[in-house]
């Protein structure tokens, strides 16, 4: 029993090159389904964090912002950036027929000068009617946001007690939130009062364009959920009809096409596995079948020696599931090295949400990758396995095989 288990390690290890391309091929074969599989689930879930981030069926914005090529970063992606209109529009939306949860937010850019600690996007919210940014904070902090308290995202350099100077304005940070995967999470939140007195001292200090704003009178975008009965297109059909300088949106509208986006990206990433997989099988096959012929002499002295048909098999795909699991071990290591710590610089490349499963997803995904992987090379061993099952050794040491 000893020699049947070493038999395969020793040969593995008398054929160092040939070893090494098997376990190179193999490695490949894991890395590129691992770190496949890893982007796409990491889109899927950066995707489905926006979702819930947006939270809202149909949001609301002045007509001419629509216009504006940064609109969708803006509201999908937090980019800096900010469009006003009068509060009054917000009785009449919540006023129509059909209009169940509604509340406002207030957009506002920081910017790189001496008067705030860094750029970003700040979104001031009503914590009374909030029912997208709330719950989302309230995983991360209980309780009310106080005067100047603000709420930052995970990616920036500030925690919890930190101040961060906003237009001449110091403010608290309260919370930190979780990472969600876009670029939410270098954005800043506070509550109405909070984001009116930062507008109002951006313009006391003429760091903005909008002299004529009364913070007190403006919003940025209305949030609206249908409410029992009625349907996201019911309500943006009856306010673009009745409610004039606004435009409407669905919310699925906006993200669809970053989920086109996702799908374009998960399709080519199934061919490149794919291409990938069908490569490494046939090299795969083609380099047993050659260590087969190569070895025939040596394999009928062992069946001479006393080894059955059944033994010499199992030999090679023995020697297939030890190059197929090591070169599958190595391919998980390569894929966690390259994804893990460079998944901000994916996102950024790839211009789409970004977020990457949990610890235990990805403990799945690595056991299925090696998986694939030693199944692939036992099944690539398994034809080099039936021939030596079929050879005649007496023919064969007789130098009269063809």
């Amino acid at each position: 029993m000893k020699q049947k288990i070493s038999l395969p390690r020793r040969n593995l290890a008398g054929k160092p090159g040939r070893t090494a391309v098997l376990t190179l091929l193999t490695a490949l074969l894991t890395l590129t389904v691992l770190g496949g599989s890893l982007i796409v689930s990491g889109l899927r879930k950066g995707l489905h964090s926006l979702e819930g981030r947006l939270g809202a069926e149909v949001m609301v914005v002045p007509y001419e912002a629509t216009t504006q090529s940064k609109l969708e970063d803006i509201v999908l992606q937090g980019s800096t950036g900010y469009f006003y209109m009068d509060h009054a529009i917000y009785d009449k939306i919540a006023a129509r027929e059909g209009v169940g949860q509604v509340s406002v937010q207030l957009f506002l850019a920081s910017t790189s000068s001496g008067c705030c600690s860094i750029p970003v996007q700040i979104i001031g919210f009503d914590p009374e009617t909030d029912f997208t940014v709330t719950p989302w904070i309230k995983r991360s902090r209980g309780g009310q946001l106080g005067e100047r308290d603000i709420v930052v995202g995970n990616d920036l350099n500030a925690f919890v007690g930190d101040t961060l100077t906003f237009y001449g304005v110091e403010c608290r940070v309260a919370a930190k939130l979780d990472k969600t995967g876009t670029r939410f999470d270098t954005t800043v939140f506070t509550n109405l009062d909070t984001i009116k007195m930062l507008i109002q001292s951006s313009l006391d200090l003429h760091m903005n364009d909008f002299q004529k704003l009364n913070p007190e009178k403006a919003v940025s975008c209305v949030l609206i959920n249908p409410a029992d009965g009625f349907s996201a297109e019911e309500i943006v059909n009856d306010i673009n009809l009745h409610v004039k300088k606004v435009r409407a949106i669905r919310t699925k509208e906006m993200i669809s096409g970053v989920s086109d986006s996702l799908a374009g990206i998960s399709s080519v990433t199934g061919i490149l596995i794919a291409a990938v997989w069908v490569l490494v099988v046939i090299i795969l096959l083609l380099v047993f079948t050659m260590s087969v012929n190569e070895r025939r002499r040596e394999f009928a002295v062992l069946r001479v020696t006393g080894a059955s048909r059944g033994m010499l098999a199992r030999c090679v795909i023995q020697e297939a599931l030890t190059v197929g699991l090591t070169g599958g071990a190595a391919g998980i290591v390569l894929g966690l090295l390259i994804v893990l710590p460079f998944n901000s610089l994916i996102e950024e490349t790839l211009g789409l949400p970004f977020l990457l499963p949990g610890a235990g997803r990805i403990a799945v995904l690595c056991g299925a990758a090696l998986l694939i992987a030693a199944a692939v090379s036992a099944a690539a061993s398994a034809l080099s396995a039936y021939r030596i099952s079929r050879l005649d050794p007496a023919v064969i040491l007789r130098g009269d095989a063809s």
